[in-house]
């Protein structure tokens, strides 16, 4: 049954009128540029085309999706803003009880991977606040109006469908029925299908990668992908900047560019960067500024900082998931000792 993707498709019952549109009241299944994928994709990746046609014909246009995704929180909001959004009180608490109930899976997979647990809890905690909330669209209907209705990236989220596809075929879910972000992330740890498929990894032996309600699995996926991408065990995440007037000029912002360390610490304090600590003047860095303190707040990112902007391209994120995973930390281990000297 792996070898056809499981539609539920009531075809029968779909009349002419219900039939779903795109943004320009013409259906999905009618357009060349579909038919084209639909084509290629069914000859590339042996599926069959009518059930493709018939998937495709049932797809709705989200104008919603295309303004969510124009306008992410990481370039909409300053840092102080974005930085309250996950470093609550709250999302600490949960982070620790997550850390509580899942010690013996996080203990493994840190061992086994080098990724502390506390950021794996973390990118759970920023991703879907441990579970609790997975995303609501559709993610077929979000990739494809991604994919052929938003010129900017659509080569990419073309691949990116072909890549759902695929996964729903090698995990039968039904296509129809996968919810997730405005694009196309599902699961507790929000996965892209690509990485979905690159990533995941069956961490309870059950023949079965499920980041959707095996937690183990999550852990374990999200462990993997930190360690695919290079993270090195026991090495720096950041550390304070200070710098002689203004650097903006220098330090990387908001864009998806320039996260990786490329010049060493000797490079920057000659340009009046200076570390807050004792670091190899060989090892490369980035500097990188945040908006929103009183002077401005510059720091420098080491190599494990620009792998948790693999996870997402944004400075702000991956600096909000570190922080947060040392919070979680530091409260884990008080409810800890606290709980022996009981």
């Amino acid at each position: 049954m792996k070898k056809k993707i499981l539609l539920l498709l009531l075809l029968s019952v779909t009349s002419l009128s219900a039939l779903a549109k795109d943004l320009n009241g013409t259906r999905y299944s009618d357009r060349k540029d579909v038919r084209g994928f639909i084509n290629d994709l069914s000859v590339a990746e042996k599926f069959n085309r009518s059930e493709l046609m018939a998937l495709f014909r049932d797809v709705e246009h989200q104008a919603q999706v295309i303004e969510a995704y124009s306008k992410p929180a990481e370039r909409a909001l300053s840092w102080a803003k974005y930085r309250k959004i996950f470093l609550k009180p709250d999302r600490v608490k949960k982070g620790v009880e997550f850390w509580q109930t899942n010690a013996d899976t996080l203990a493994r997979a840190e061992k086994e991977t080098g990724v502390p647990a506390e950021m794996i809890v973390a990118i759970i905690g920023v991703e879907t606040r441990f579970g609790t909330y997975k995303g609501k669209n559709t993610v077929l209907d979000s990739l494809v109006t991604l994919a052929f209705d938003r010129e900017k990236r659509s080569s990419f989220f073309r691949k990116e469908l072909q890549e759902f596809l695929l996964l729903c075929r090698e995990q039968g879910y039904n296509p129809r029925e996968v919810k997730g972000s405005y694009a196309g992330a599902m699961g507790m740890p929000q996965f892209i299908s690509s990485s979905y498929r690159a990533y995941a990894i069956d961490f309870d032996d059950d023949e079965k990668a499920d980041l959707f309600g095996n937690v183990d699995d999550v852990i374990g996926s999200v462990a993997n992908y930190f360690k695919v991408h290079g993270w090195k065990a026991g090495e720096k995440v950041v550390t304070d900047a200070s710098v002689k007037g203004d650097m903006t000029n220098v330090a990387i912002g908001r864009g998806r560019k320039g996260l990786k360390p490329d010049h060493n610490a000797k490079y920057f304090k000659n340009l009046g960067a200076k570390t807050k600590g004792k670091i190899d003047e060989k090892e490369l860095l980035s500097l990188m500024y945040f908006d929103d303190e009183k002077d401005g707040l510059y720091k420098f990112g080491h190599h494990n900082f620009y792998v948790i902007t693999r996870y997402n391209h944004s400075s702000m994120y991956a600096l909000a998931a570190y922080q947060l995973g040392e919070q979680i930390k530091v409260a884990y281990a008080k409810a800890d000792t606290a709980k022996k000297s009981q």
